[in-house]
């Protein structure tokens, strides 16, 4: 049944960006970069062919060579990394798209195989994560992580200044703070994660103050909060199964509201364990959430058209990303407004390889046509 008047598929204006609609392309790790994190050639195809999404976030880009968790994944602290991405934002403003990058520091979420020098992952407190992580050697038991000292987080706050610098020197129309899944930011905001003692562990506002400081950085390099957005995770406990906080309902909510002060462009909001429930805390549910932020606000797992229908409809959000069908659905907004099938990719194609299973998916209608 075709959907073309479906009001998620009418333009939208985000801050001063005119979205083509409010479907959103969520950042998806590929893992297709070069062992120095410069993004490949085929990502601008990759990327083009997806811009008929209103908003791609691109995949999640290491602020600095510590940042990295994952092998052959992206950064932006180099020239070669800028020059890069560049030509990827190019190709998505040739076809009429807006990109922003999402600016990324695994933390703990990493190992020495991927460390500079092979050194140890650092955390807000020495405290393993489960599971394990890709290398170029394969996948590894994670490591116990080394406690950051206090006077090197100013250090790490330069870096997302400077990552929000490039990003706009290389042409993205905005970036998003990674403060979710469980990554370094939200290593701090949890009180699972953060046993620290010091003025960034502790209370509610502590253990804010580094992620806060880092938002004000990326303020910083690009200039303006109205191009600054932020993706958080509540519910998420996936990525090293990390405990929950033990007050979200107060934890996020004192985020929003400083987040909410700062001016940011919106949050992007991950509603549960991305793949899995949808379920939130109690006072940390999208609909909380929203009632603390003046921006957009974005949703985020297991969505489709009618759900995002139906959260438009109750003012719960206004744009409504999806992950894993833009990978084999280049032309997903179509596909939506046509009610046409989905393709599946298959796992084997998510991470890694060459431009195979990642820029080769056709559109429904055959090859997706690209300006170039």
């Amino acid at each position: 049944m075709p959907h073309a008047d479906s009001p998620v598929l009418q333009p939208f204006t985000l801050g001063d960006l005119d979205l083509k609609n409010r479907v959103v392309m969520a950042p998806l790790t590929r893992s297709r970069s070069s062992t120095e994190g410069v993004p490949p050639p085929f990502a601008a195809d990759y990327y083009a062919q997806r811009a008929g999404a209103g908003l791609i976030v691109a995949e999640a880009t290491n602020i600095s060579p510590q940042g990295v968790g994952y092998a052959y994944t992206p950064g932006i602290w180099s020239d070669a990394q800028v020059e890069s991405w560049s030509r990827v934002t190019e190709a998505v403003h040739r076809n009429d798209g807006r990109i922003v990058l999402q600016l990324w520091h695994t933390g703990r979420i990493s190992h020495p195989d991927v460390q500079p020098g092979g050194q140890l992952p650092v955390s807000a407190s020495a405290i393993r994560p489960e599971g394990q992580a890709f290398t170029a050697k394969g996948m590894q038991d994670h490591v116990t992580p080394r406690a950051l000292d206090t006077d090197e987080i100013p250090g790490i706050v330069e870096d997302y200044r400077r990552a929000a610098a490039n990003a706009r020197r290389a042409g993205f129309d905005g970036v998003e703070v990674h403060s979710a899944n469980n990554y370094l930011l939200e290593q701090f905001v949890r009180d699972s994660t953060n046993e620290r003692t010091d003025r960034y562990g502790g209370s509610i506002e502590n253990r804010l103050r580094f992620p806060l400081e880092a938002v004000q950085a990326a303020i910083q390099g690009w200039g303006t909060a109205e191009r600054v957005g932020i993706r958080l995770s509540p519910a998420t406990t996936g990525v090293g199964n990390t405990p929950l906080d033990s007050t979200p309902a107060e934890t996020y909510g004192a985020y929003v509201d400083a987040l909410s002060k700062l001016g940011l462009l919106y949050i992007h909001v991950i509603e549960g364990v991305t793949q899995g429930s949808r379920d939130m805390p109690d006072g940390a549910e999208l609909s909380a959430l929203r009632e603390r932020f003046a921006g957009a606000v974005m949703s985020n797992n297991g969505l489709d058209l009618a759900l995002c229908e139906r959260e438009l409809a109750e003012g719960r959000a206004d744009l409504f990303a999806f992950g894993r069908p833009f990978i084999a659905n280049p032309d997903l907004v179509y596909r939506l407004a046509t009610g046409g099938p989905l393709a599946e990719a298959p796992k084997a194609t998510w991470y890694g390889g060459d431009f195979h299973g990642y820029s080769d998916w056709p559109g429904m209608r055959g090859p997706v046509e690209i300006r170039r």
